[in-house]
């Protein structure tokens, strides 16, 4: 482990898909945690189109251990006039600090209108937006570099950085054209040299750890960056240094 960091997992997930042995359970993820040397992760609820169900749940989980996990909301533009009062309840009375943003449940490409208020409340609250980015029609990174201008004080971050080469290429290109779209290391693709290349192409500074957690192993997401050919600063920017600045911690 790189010294002198607190390693924040910027993508983690509560919630039970047992078709895919997915099962939120904290001691189990405290352990995995623990085993990859992960300081604090946080989880986000992006089952229920509500929000109010997914973020309850969320917060619940939060709760038990309140200094290892960070609430992030959820919102679905399935449900437009919930958007916003579920986001304010979320972010001041929940506490949770920051947003999920699920484009494979909504179907709907992230650069359209019905996202905006999401984005319009990041926008003005200065929050991090956690996406699912693949190179399926709805969550293309490139979406993001068509939206990332009009809500400057937002930061767009770039879940699954992609996912593939050709997703990596368009978040880089995002990254490269709006100073406020960061990249997200967790990915079932692990080719080698790719988080060399996002941190060539995007900055250390907008590079961030990321599990997806407990779908994946925190110890395999977690060892490309320690692994990877990087100097001990820029690590520990992708480790934790930036999840704290954008966390405002």
């Amino acid at each position: 482990m790189i010294d002198g960091v607190t390693v924040i997992d910027f993508h983690s997930h509560t919630g039970r898909m047992d078709n895919l042995y997915m099962r939120d359970d904290p001691e189990l993820m405290l352990r995995a945690m623990d085993a990859a040397g992960v300081d604090i992760a946080c989880v986000n609820n992006c089952f229920c189109p509500d929000g109010t169900l997914s973020n309850d749940i969320n917060a619940r989980f939060v709760a038990q251990h309140p200094d290892r996990f960070i609430g992030i909301a959820y919102v679905s533009p399935l449900m437009p006039q919930r958007m916003v009062p579920e986001l304010t309840r979320a972010i001041d009375k929940l506490g949770f600090k920051g947003i999920k943003v699920y484009s494979p449940s909504a179907r709907i490409r992230l650069s359209e209108p019905a996202w905006y208020p999401i984005y319009e409340f990041a926008d003005q609250r200065g929050l991090s937006m956690l996406f699912h980015t693949d190179v399926e029609p709805y969550s293309q990174p490139r979406f993001l570099a068509d939206v990332a201008p009009r809500f400057p004080r937002a930061i767009f971050v770039a879940g699954h950085s992609g996912n593939t080469p050709e997703g990596r290429a368009e978040v880089i290109a995002a990254a490269q054209a709006c100073p406020n779209v960061y990249a997200e290391t967790c990915s079932t693709f692990r080719t080698p040299g790719a988080i060399e290349e996002l941190v060539a192409g995007c900055g250390a500074d907008r590079v961030l750890y990321g599990s997806d957690q407990p779908l994946m192993d925190p110890r395999a997401q977690i060892g490309k960056i320690i692994t990877a050919n990087l100097p001990d600063d820029a690590k520990r920017l992708i480790l934790g240094g930036n999840a704290c600045r954008l966390l405002k911690m």
